[in-house]
């Protein structure tokens, strides 16, 4: 029996380790999914019942590294379905809990919150190589990343590309009607009524107030191999900078993604990408589609992240398939 089928034959069998380390220069803790030798029980996080091995003895799996970057508002559990395939095909998955962008604090959203993830993920890399449970069990020469929504914003700096604030100004002063989530986020809504007008007005003299720095912003990682970008926010990228990503760049799409609109985001970077792969499209799916399932939720939230009418959950697990197999084919 060869080395890597014993290997995957050892991960099926564990179960999902759950532990924290310690996160590095003032970052909160990095949450990390893990083999694990230990007893899964059921654990309440948020709103997410879960069944995991709470800092159970690792196992060595496969040797790789998946980072996780949460959407905007996200906690360390919105993946936990994703995280837990990655686990069972031998990866440890860690999730850095984004700083002025998360469920506990949502003071900084948007650009100030992009300019600082990408080096929260490659200290979330220090973080759990320091760590003296998961360091032997690890090669960091080729780690992954996944990001969604601005976590997909963070994976595509990741992959080279350069945004500046402006550039998300001047997109929203271009398609403030059509693609107003990405603007303001949940703060309103348009719904056509007479106060649409002020709304926008109001929306872009905020946006051209706190949005004028026009200096590119990039951060890249050596260690980050393959990268998946799901329903990204990426209007405020210069697209010639991923026109060749440095690394190999694969897409989750959802046409129904009220949130982000794909023609701004998503397709924008598929048209503009010469080797980037459309790994899969969530068939009926809007923004929310690709978390963990999330109870009802009411008002714009709502509107935004419930599963569409007809919306079939059954197909996701296939996509998490996908997601890891793209991980085993860039990191091997």
């Amino acid at each position: 029996m060869g080395i890597s089928l014993l290997t995957s034959i050892l991960a099926l069998q564990a179960a999902v380790g759950l532990a924290e380390v310690a996160g590095l220069e003032g970052d909160n803790a990095v949450t990390v999914y893990y083999p694990s030798a230990g007893e899964a029980q059921t654990l309440k996080r948020g709103p997410f019942t879960l069944q995991l091995a709470r800092d159970g003895a690792p196992r060595r799996g496969n040797g790789r590294l998946v980072i996780l970057s949460h959407g905007s508002g996200g906690n360390p559990w919105v993946h936990a379905d994703l995280a837990r395939t990655l686990v069972e095909d031998g990866f440890v998955v860690a999730m850095p809990l984004h700083r002025g962008d998360n469920y506990r604090d949502l003071s900084a959203p948007g650009p100030e919150a992009w300019q600082r993830r990408p080096l929260e993920v490659s200290r979330a890399i220090d973080a759990v190589a320091s760590d003296a449970r998961f360091a032997p069990l690890l090669e960091l020469d080729k780690v992954g990343m996944y990001g969604m929504s601005a976590g997909g914003h963070t994976a595509l700096s990741l992959a080279g590309g350069r945004w500046s604030p402006a550039s998300f100004r001047q997109h929203c002063e271009s398609h403030i009607r059509e693609d107003f989530q990405s603007c303001v986020g949940l703060a309103t809504r348009l719904d056509g009524g007479f106060m649409d007008g002020f709304k926008t007005t109001l929306a872009l003299w905020i946006l051209r107030s706190r949005f004028t720095d026009d200096a590119w912003r990039a951060h890249t990682d050596p260690r980050i191999a393959a990268i998946v970008a799901a329903v990204p926010y990426a209007a405020d990228f210069d697209m010639a900078s991923l026109k060749a990503p440095r690394v190999p760049l694969a897409l989750v799409t959802a046409q129904g993604d009220k949130w982000l609109i794909p023609q701004f985001h998503s397709e924008r970077v598929l048209k503009a990408c010469a080797t980037c792969e459309r790994l899969a499209e969530v068939p009926g799916g809007g923004h929310g589609a690709l978390l963990s399932p999330l109870p009802p939720l009411s008002g714009l939230e709502g509107e935004l992240l419930n599963d569409p009418p007809g919306f079939d959950r059954a197909t996701l697990p296939a996509i998490d398939r996908k997601i890891s197999a793209f991980f085993r084919e860039h990191l091997r």
